[in-house]
């Protein structure tokens, strides 16, 4: 039910957290339905967790997405009339922001667990991205709470402005 669109609409990223919480809830289906072979309870154990991992991640992206339409970039002179809308728009960005931030100590949960030791050399081929994920996460060099943090630094720079601005029309 999860799908991206070349030109991401709130309502397609909003049906999409839709789905992506209702896979979270969900009870895991047969290792059979799995989108890697499972061979053991080992390997399914490793999935599981890269799976919530990559779930979560992919909650934080459409959370970022759904945020970035209402997130004003820059506080222009000319947006003065428009004040009250614009701080409307960056209340509305920075809950979608905060929504992520919430998931990122999620994705930390599961990729801790998929890192473990224990699972060092337990090889899923047809998911190698979700590893690489876990991985990245666990160097540092995939941090989305980074990210979300200088949007949200980003925001309130915008709000300042735009409350310190006069209407001259």
């Amino acid at each position: 039910m999860f799908h991206v669109h070349l030109i991401q609409y709130p309502d397609d990223s909003m049906e999409n957290i839709y789905w992506l919480e209702q896979a979270v809830k969900a009870p895991f289906a047969n290792p059979l339905f799995a989108l890697a072979q499972i061979d053991n309870e080992i390997q399914w154990e490793k999935y599981r967790y890269l799976f919530n991992m990559h779930i979560h991640l992919k909650l934080i992206e459409q959370y970022l997405f759904l945020g970035n339409k209402w997130n004003k970039r820059n506080a222009f002179f000319y947006n003065a009339p428009f004040k009250e809308q614009n701080l409307e728009s960056l209340e509305i960005a920075e809950t979608c922001y905060r929504a992520a931030l919430f998931y990122w100590d999620e994705v930390i949960k599961w990729a801790n667990k998929a890192n473990e030791n224990r699972f060092r050399w337990i090889d899923l081929p047809k998911v190698q991205f979700w590893t690489d994920e876990a991985i990245r996460i666990e160097k540092g060099t995939l941090d989305y709470k980074k990210t979300i943090n200088r949007e949200l630094r980003l925001i309130q720079k915008n709000r300042e402005k735009f409350e310190a601005m006069k209407n001259y029309y």
